[in-house]
């Protein structure tokens, strides 16, 4: 493996250049960003989301990340349901002078 800075040749186990210092970039498959369906439990139940996120955020930020968003637009998407629901409910209700 090399350096994505200086280009010198490093061991696959290190975290640092020993050339110039910098953090090394890993192609970890662990690494990349949410499959299809931990995206829709993440939507569907974004309470699985945030916990997901905030445990992931320092090891895997790219599912951390992608956990986080999928959370943050179930919970988005379900209030505006919930409000046009209960509006039409209020509505009903209404209309029927009770």
């Amino acid at each position: 493996m090399f350096c994505s800075n200086c280009g010198k040749e490093i061991s696959d186990n290190a975290y640092v250049c020993p050339g110039c210092g910098v953090k090394v970039r890993r192609n970890d498959p662990g690494e990349g960003p949410l499959g299809c369906w931990l995206g829709g439990v993440c939507f569907l139940w974004p309470i699985i989301g945030l916990i997901l996120y905030l445990s992931w955020k320092e090891d895997k930020p790219l599912k951390a990340k992608s956990a986080g968003k999928a959370a943050l637009w179930g919970f988005v998407i379900g209030v505006i349901f919930a409000i046009i629901y209960y509006g039409v409910i209020i509505a009903s209700i209404a209309s029927y002078g009770l």
